[in-house]
Formats: structure tokens, sequence, C-alpha cells
């Protein structure tokens, strides 16, 4: 909790911070650091969050299924005026969609860019499912 009070106040201040988390997503990252704070300062973690924070980059390693190695699927949310009042609302459940129609600022949601690293054959399509977050809506997608 003093760690992420500190970094936070750090980045308040106009310092560049880098954390880590272990989390596959925006959402859940932001729900985790709130979660950190007793319910009494969630409000104002999520203010100071909505505030500070610049972007959030969730990467899942996955094995290549061209070449040996591995490849990182990355989703990317970067703040925006909307971003930032779903945080401040405790709204997160909301980011991926914001996400999704953020292309324009740089966002992609992990699950769109597992499709294109399997489009693209870097992943096998196991992978691709058993990643993704909405495994179901994958597979809409592909079918079209």
């Amino acid at each position: 909790l003093e760690t992420i009070e500190a970094a936070v106040t750090a980045a308040e201040t106009g310092h560049l911070v880098f954390a880590t988390l272990h989390t596959t997503g925006a959402a859940e990252t932001i729900d985790r650091i709130v979660d950190a704070f007793p319910p009494d300062q969630q409000e104002q973690i999520r203010t100071q969050l909505a505030t500070s924070i610049e972007a959030v980059i969730s990467q899942v390693l996955l094995k290549r299924s061209d070449v040996p190695g591995r490849v990182a699927a990355f989703e990317i949310m970067i703040r925006t005026p909307s971003i930032a009042a779903l945080i401040r609302d405790g709204k997160t459940y909301r980011i991926t969609s914001d996400i999704q129609t953020g292309a324009k600022y740089g966002m992609n949601t992990l699950d769109a860019h597992l499709i294109t690293l399997y489009e693209q054959g870097m992943i096998n399509y196991g992978d691709l499912i058993t990643k993704a977050k909405d495994a179901q809506g994958i597979i809409n997608s592909l079918a079209r």
C-alpha cells in the first residue's frame, strides 16, 4: 500500500513512474490498484489515478508457431478524458469498450492483438482461444 501511494504521489508531481502488476488487462490493473486500498480510500485513489496515469500496457507471452521463441501480445490503454472519467467514476468494466474504439489514440485490446498475431501465423488457434479475454467473441469474429 505504501509503495503504491509513493508511486502515485511521484506521478502526480511529474515524475515518470513504471510499475508492474501480474494482470492481463488495463481494467484489471486499475481494479487491482484500487482494491489494494481500504474502501474509505478507494474514491480518492481512483481520482488520483484518473489524473496521473498516462497509460497501461499489459502483455501476455505466447509460444510462436512459426519459428522457435515467444511473441508478446499487448493491450494498450491510453488515458483520454473518457478513460479518466471511467476510472474516476469506478466504471472500469467499461474500459475495454473504450479501448476498442480508441485506435486513433494508439489503443488496442489484448483480443484484437491476439487475432492479429494469429492471422499473421505467429500463434496457433489453441493459444489464441486460451489467452483471449472473450474467447467466444474471437470465435464469432473469425467466423465472419
